[in-house]
């Protein structure tokens, strides 16, 4: 293990976010507010830390490996939580530290979950800042750090496989570098564009880009205590509700539709998968809800939908109580919340593209046992996929489901009933912020003890980083030569 190498590169990502704790400072000062202060004071503490650490450690000429990806990735999320948390703490805008740093571990594993019971009357620099870490954590603040900070000399790509969500890395350019450019840009254009259509229905630009960032970056932080229903526009819904959909398709794609290749949008298997199970969950949740809560069509299409994209991109949104609806919604929802968004998209879960691959492979066993003779490759997209990608997908199934049942024990120990034990579990492990029990969509996290609070941000920095990632710096082999 190059221990000094991911070391120095932590070094230059606390300068980076120096720099980032600096850009709700405009909006204090417009707002007549005094916690621009905090954000100095932690922006200063970030950059001497990061400044001493790349002075002292020197250049180092050492080879990126997996191993040291795995480690700067890991250890880079939970700096910048315990970071990014010092200035609604210092602020006093979150007295307690533990609840700052669940909230800004929250934030930048877009996972939603709050501990605030009164959102709104935090500053407007803590909300932008809480809505940011979003934005940033949505697309990667590893890869944005490729992108802007090519001298750290090191291989970006190793980074790009550990940061990157699903079970494959889509290179759009040879360069890694160019990659994540690539990438940013469309994170950017679709950010822009929804905070302009926002505000033409009527959203301050304030409210307009905190909603788009959390939108963007699947992750549902919002300015308001009511979330997106506090709005109560059927406009702003479908707004969001689109790009709700972008965010939880895989951006390669994106890239593909901006230069005009439509047809390899529509022919990719995972984003048909993806597109029908939302179709079919709208159908289903729109047929319990229009004959038990909603007087007519439109608006059981415009809840439906608007709660099985906020589930299953895991964004977490809210404009509908949920747990009010029959037993049967809950139970498609709570499925939803394990499929989660496409691979290469913001969105957490296990992702749609592993819950295609399982099927296949359960499918071609049932051939199997028919025919026992029988080849029956696993294909996707006319591709047959390498035997050591499907036991990744397998592998990464157990390890998930394992995990859920350790989460559900862990947080029943402490009188928790089964429902909330299950809502939250998989509401952080799956990035999504509202669950089941006492973490519904009308619910928070405050009334947790401290200890399931570090439990569960353990959760969501897992689940945020695709399990693998974090678990294996678990395993004593990992730091052995």
């Amino acid at each position: 293990m190059h221990i000094i190498l991911i070391i120095r590169i932590l070094g230059y990502l606390m300068i980076f976010l120096s720099g980032a704790m600096l850009l709700p400072i405009p909006f204090s000062f417009y707002y007549g507010e005094s916690d621009y202060v905090f954000f100095l004071l932690s922006s200063g503490i970030s950059a001497l830390l990061g400044f001493i650490i790349v002075i002292l450690l020197g250049k180092q000429k050492k080879e990126m490996r997996p191993k040291e990806g795995f480690a700067v990735v890991t250890f880079g999320w939970i700096v910048f939580s315990l970071i990014g948390a010092l200035p609604a703490f210092l602020s006093g805008e979150i007295p307690s530290y533990t609840d700052a740093f669940f909230e800004t571990m929250s934030g930048f594993s877009t996972t939603g979950a709050t501990i605030l019971t009164d959102v709104e009357a935090l500053s407007h620099g803590i909300l932008f800042w809480r809505s940011l870490t979003h934005w940033l954590g949505g697309m990667g603040i590893i890869m944005l750090s490729i992108a802007i900070l090519p001298f750290l000399g090191v291989g970006g790509m190793q980074l790009f496989k550990a940061e990157v969500p699903g079970p494959v890395v889509d290179k759009l350019k040879p360069r890694m570098t160019e990659t994540a450019k690539l990438l940013w840009m469309v994170y950017l254009v679709f950010t822009a564009v929804e905070t302009i259509l926002l505000m033409f229905g009527g959203m301050t630009f304030f409210d307009a880009l905190c909603h788009s960032f959390g939108t963007m970056a699947t992750g549902g932080f919002s300015t308001k205590n009511a979330s997106v229903a506090a709005y109560g526009s059927g406009y702003i819904d479908y707004v969001i509700i689109i790009f709700m959909f972008i965010a939880g398709t895989n951006f390669s794609l994106h890239y593909q539709w901006l230069r005009g290749n439509f047809r390899d949008v529509f022919k990719n298997q995972e984003f048909r998968t993806f597109a029908l199970i939302i179709g079919i969950a709208t159908i289903l949740i729109g047929i319990d809800t229009f004959f038990n809560f909603y007087t007519n069509i439109w608006d059981t299409l415009q809840f439906s939908l608007f709660q099985v994209l906020a589930i299953i991109t895991t964004t977490g949104f809210g404009t509908a109580d949920y747990e009010s609806w029959s037993f049967s919604s809950q139970m498609i929802l709570f499925f939803l919340m394990f499929v989660g968004g496409s691979a290469g998209s913001t969105g957490g879960g296990m992702k749609v593209l592993r819950i295609y691959l399982l099927y296949k492979f359960i499918y071609s066993e049932f051939v199997r046992l028919l025919h026992p003779q029988a080849v029956v490759p696993i294909r996707y997209g006319g591709t047959v996929v390498d035997r050591n990608v499907m036991m990744n997908v397998l592998g990464f199934f157990v390890l998930y489901l394992l995990l859920t049942v350790v989460g559900v024990i862990i947080v029943s120990a402490f009188n928790y009933d089964v429902e909330t034990s299950f809502g939250v579990v998989a509401a952080t492990l799956n990035n999504i912020g509202p669950g089941l029990g006492d973490v519904g969509p009308t619910d928070n996290y405050a009334h947790f003890p401290d200890a399931v609070k570090w439990i569960l941000s353990f959760f969501m920095l897992v689940g945020r980083l695709e399990v693998f990632t974090v678990i294996i710096l678990l395993s004593p082999r990992y730091w052995k030569k």
